[in-house]
């Protein structure tokens, strides 16, 4: 091995030290046998759309805790803050209890039914006074003008916060299994800067191909060479080993998914957030590992 590979696998062991855990599958036995209920749906390749916005978290249908969680999803397109200017990247908007513009030339207009998220965002935490509401995702360009790339309208049901956390119950588990997914698929993150895999959890066993998605905490996303303060890009790495450098998946075109063909057995990955340079983290590198059960065809 030449010194610099060795200088490459010293770096990349140092990184790892440095990495933080993804978040835990659920400690209790029930919430974990819900969680990986849903594994296949929130992981699932879909190749209907090459380009395609969704709201990731959520289903049509759904109940949730005011204020909850909105996840972001764009595929085939990267993301940029407003005022940027970029021919394969944009940024989203979340309709409330709108329809689409009629004329696509026009600007989104700025208020409470057109959530602008011109920052580079991944997601939101929405408050919405309690009652039945529907909600769009928008994709659009560095003037607000939609690229009418968008995602299905969605209904769903938003109620006050519980008294009480609601429970898995083995008696009564499907509804009370449907009724504790709603709440933590929903649930808002603590506040904080992190990188983050929004749709998989420690340890949560997967059949490849798998789609991977990410959400950066605290900051924006931008393609590599527009970037700035606040900004950064993910850059994902398959671990292969000690002493082997990892695979890297290159998402400097400001991506925030990404699908892996992986073999049968145990993987770890490391999702990193850079800044435009492409070498400095913006915050501590998350390392997450997956269980493989079999492979699909697509």
């Amino acid at each position: 091995m030449s010194n610099f590979a060795k200088a490459a696998v010293s770096a990349g062991l140092a990184l790892l030290a440095l990495a933080t855990a993804a978040e835990p599958l659920p400690s209790d036995e029930l919430e974990r046998e819900c969680w990986q209920q849903f594994t296949r749906e929130r992981t699932r390749v879909r190749l209907v759309e090459p380009t395609a916005v969704d709201v990731s978290n959520l289903r049509d249908g759904q109940t949730v805790n005011s204020p909850f969680r909105v996840d972001f999803s764009i595929r085939g397109m990267g993301v940029i803050p407003a005022g940027k200017p970029h021919p394969k990247a944009g940024h989203h908007h979340v309709l409330v209890d709108m329809s689409l513009p009629i004329n696509p030339g026009d600007q989104i207009p700025f208020n409470d039914f057109h959530r602008h998220f011109g920052k580079g965002q991944t997601g939101a935490v929405l408050a919405l006074p309690p009652g039945p509401h529907r909600l769009r995702l928008l994709f659009a360009d560095h003037d607000h003008r939609p690229y009418f790339v968008f995602s299905p309208e969605i209904r769903i049901t938003v109620r006050p916060p519980r008294a009480t956390p609601a429970r898995v119950t083995r008696a009564n588990f499907e509804a009370s299994c449907r009724e504790w997914y709603e709440d933590e698929i929903s649930r808002p993150r603590p506040e904080g800067q992190r990188a983050v895999f929004s749709n998989v959890r420690e340890g949560e066993t997967v059949i490849s191909p798998v789609n991977l998605r990410f959400a950066a905490d605290g900051f924006g996303v931008a393609p590599k060479g527009h970037g700035g303060a606040g900004l950064g890009f993910f850059v994902l790495e398959v671990l292969r080993g000690e002493g082997v450098p990892p695979q890297v998946v290159d998402l400097s075109h400001g991506a925030t998914q990404t699908t892996l063909t992986l073999s049968p057995g145990a993987v770890t990955l490391r999702l990193r957030f850079v800044d435009d340079s492409g070498r400095r983290e913006l915050v501590p590198a998350t390392q997450l590992r997956l269980n493989v059960s079999g492979q699909d065809r697509l």
